[in-house]
């Protein structure tokens, strides 16, 4: 990495700065466990509102912690990029985490997470029963999700997108071969979900944003791997949304679409709200080409029994013409800038 890449001593200082007080030493180490709101932050060091929202402002104009806002909720998290991460990160590690003071955040922050998960799980359940209908009509999520992984092969990723994120499961089963991992969705109840499914499987570190699948809030060629999974058939412009996550994609990067083929099912316009009754192979391979991309793979997943009333899952991968052959050189520069 080029020694530009090095923290300035203004900045070290400025970083150092900001960190050194006790309050503020103590949001940062449970930031890096992972995304907090100030509520979550308030309940685990007990301390006011105002008082955690301006240790946290002091942090954020320190280039230590991002902010973003999710319905009325605002969340926080570590900087993970950039000279201010490389500053932070060794010195948070190098902390004694037998402190009193520290342990007894860390089990607060336990508790915080379980009332999470709870309330999570309770919104989750009442869906079930029509989710559980739905699953029992195509293959089983293992047999998909294995050909997700076969279609994605051993490519690394570095930058992977999570469009209508839902549950967290594509987050779930993709985060650890990823560098940056972020999920989006509309709803703030499905992201309370995903939070919690995340947390409890170890996956602290994924982002979560709030978002529109139609003006997603990141910039131009910022991912090589943009997942739509069971995403389309709720929309009513679907090829809008796969132009719009075709525009995320960095040079050489990956679209990989999962969802039905055409169906006859009408009572999932009514029972879950879909609007499309499944995709032709060549109408998704269409839009992704009029994006850009070509369709370098099509499976269709064959349902658990044959016959009327059942669901076959189709997967498409889309493949950006560009042509990038370094992927961490190119994030390591994006980085120093």
């Amino acid at each position: 990495m080029p020694s530009s890449a090095a923290p300035s001593l203004d900045l070290t200082l400025s970083i150092l700065r900001a960190a050194a007080e006790e309050t503020r030493l103590r949001i940062l180490a449970l930031l890096a466990d992972g995304e907090l709101s100030v509520s979550d932050l308030t309940d685990i060091l007990g301390q006011s509102q105002p008082r955690i929202s301006r240790h946290l402002k002091l942090l954020a104009e320190a280039g230590l912690v991002e902010r973003h806002r999710e319905g009325a909720w605002a969340f926080f998290r570590l900087t993970d990029r950039g000279a201010a991460a490389r500053t932070l990160r060794p010195m948070l590690d190098g902390l004694n985490r037998s402190d009193p003071l520290l342990l007894d955040d860390r089990t607060r922050l336990e508790a915080v997470r379980a009332q999470r998960s709870h309330a999570a799980q309770a919104f989750f359940s009442r869906l079930a029963p029509e989710w559980d209908r739905l699953r029992s009509l195509h293959a089983p999520e293992h047999v998909v999700e294995d050909s997700v992984l076969e279609a994605l092969g051993d490519k690394p990723i570095v930058n992977l997108l999570d469009l209508g994120t839902g549950t967290g499961r594509m987050l779930q089963l993709l985060a650890p071969r990823a560098s940056r991992t972020v999920g989006l969705d509309a709803s703030h109840a499905m992201l309370s979900v995903a939070r919690a499914n995340l947390e409890n499987a170890g996956l602290s570190r994924i982002e979560l944003r709030q978002g529109d699948i139609y003006a997603p809030p990141f910039p131009r060629n910022t991912f090589d791997l943009v997942i739509i999974h069971q995403v389309l058939h709720y929309l009513d412009d679907p090829a809008r949304a796969i132009r719009e996550a075709a525009r995320l994609v960095a040079p050489g990067g990956r679209i990989l679409v999962v969802d039905f083929a055409p169906h006859g099912l009408e009572f999932l316009r009514e029972a879950q709200a879909h609007r499309r009754l499944g995709f032709a192979s060549e109408q998704i391979a269409g839009w992704l080409e009029d994006a850009g991309l070509d369709c370098v793979a099509n499976r269709q997943i064959a349902p658990p029994e044959k016959g009327e009333g059942q669901l076959i899952v189709s997967l498409w991968l889309g493949q950006d013409r560009r042509v990038v052959t370094d992927w961490p050189a190119i994030e390591a520069d994006r980085e120093v800038a």
